[in-house]
């Protein structure tokens, strides 16, 4: 036997979870995961920061829109989803032109710091290496797993059904539903969010929906022993001026990427040992550290269309179709604010006042925009 429910969230990523907790107030939510528990993928590979100078303009729309609930919201046993981390841009003598367009890009948003005080907030950034730096004073660590969790629980307790090892199979219109085939059975709603993530145009495609052209790339991370004991907890995440690296302290640890989008198929993503070196090259030169041992590495996938904003709305092509999708490197920090617009327009509600007093505006993410015309 079908189940069935009003809608029916693709994909269990923090996309997924925050749209359908937002919607599972006002209808009955099924969401489908295809891996066996939520957030394997993207969300739970994420070393997500918050801060509104990063992505271009309507996703810091979405982010500062994404503020109050961040600094509201709690925890388990009421900590803060926020912690303070402040990120620290720098650039070589050859890279002062990347850093003075990243300064103008940003409006304000950023403050000019010498060399010298970048090194009394870095202790680890080499001396002579960086010869002008930005500072990030607004930057936070997100707790990324208790979000991810909130918004779970949030469906469950509005009567949300949360299905996982449930690979999507097929997807079929009939009539006025929309018939989900899963490896755990069928599922049946009128109206279907596709929020799966790197997968987006393959369950587009099985839809026979035109596809919106997601581009997923991989990210490679991996964790490293700081010299001389434990990372400072109040050190910042520091980032080249030209995105080559970044680093940031990790409960103890360093948490090190060479940043690197290599774009690939949606797959379950594996770090290669290529870009684990690059990573360790670029820090070894950039800070005072010499990497005898990898701790721990891994990748993700970060998915992008053309204009790299998100796309949210309903298909021109397919009624009850509605794509959340292209979050790219974005879609923690821009969760509250991208759950509560997409919930808004799948349901033909009006967008929330604040949502638009903080800039967002929907026809940015809509599927049938310009930047994404074939």
């Amino acid at each position: 036997m079908a189940r069935t429910a009003d809608i029916a969230v693709i994909g269990g990523g923090i996309a997924g979870a925050s749209a359908a907790a937002e919607l599972a107030g006002e209808a009955r939510v099924v969401l489908i995961e295809r891996e066996a528990r939520p957030g394997y993928h993207t969300t739970g590979r994420s070393a997500a920061l918050y801060t509104c100078t990063y992505g271009p303009p309507g996703v810091r729309a979405l982010s500062r829109a994404s503020g109050p609930a961040f600094r509201a919201w709690t925890g388990p046993a009421g900590a803060p989803l926020l912690r303070p981390r402040g990120v620290l841009f720098v650039a070589r003598d050859d890279q002062r032109a990347a850093l003075s367009a990243l300064e103008s890009e940003m409006a304000g948003a950023l403050t000019p710091i010498t060399p010298l005080d970048a090194r009394a907030r870095m202790p680890l950034l080499r001396e002579g290496y960086a010869t002008a730096a930005l500072w990030d004073e607004a930057a936070s660590d997100i707790d990324v797993d208790a979000l991810h969790q909130r918004y779970l629980r949030a469906l469950r307790e509005a009567g949300g059904e949360v299905l996982t090892d449930a690979e999507v199979q097929g997807v079929a219109r009939a009539g006025d539903v929309w018939r989900v085939e899963t490896k755990q059975g069928l599922v049946e709603a009128p109206l279907i969010v596709n929020a799966a993530g790197a997968w987006a145009d393959e369950v587009a495609r099985l839809a026979g929906v035109a596809p919106i052209g997601l581009t997923p790339k991989r990210r490679t991370a991996a964790l490293i022993d700081p010299p001389g004991g434990p990372a400072g907890e109040d050190w910042p995440m520091v980032v080249d001026a030209e995105e080559g690296f970044y680093m940031k302290p990790d409960a103890g640890k360093l948490l090190i990427s060479p940043a690197d989008a290599t774009p690939c198929a949606p797959c379950d993503a594996q770090p290669e040992e290529l870009d684990v070196a690059i990573a360790v090259d670029r820090i070894e030169r950039a800070f005072t550290v010499s990497v005898r041992r990898i701790d721990h590495k891994w990748a993700g996938l970060r998915s992008f269309v053309a204009d790299g904003e998100p796309v949210a709305g309903f298909a021109s092509d397919a009624p009850g179709f509605f794509w959340l999708a292209g979050q790219g490197g974005y879609g923690i920090q821009t969760a509250p604010a991208l759950g509560r617009l997409a919930a808004a327009l799948a349901l033909g509600r009006p967008m929330p006042q604040d949502l638009a007093a903080a800039g967002v505006a929907p026809g940015v993410f809509a599927p049938g925009r310009p930047a994404l015309a074939a």
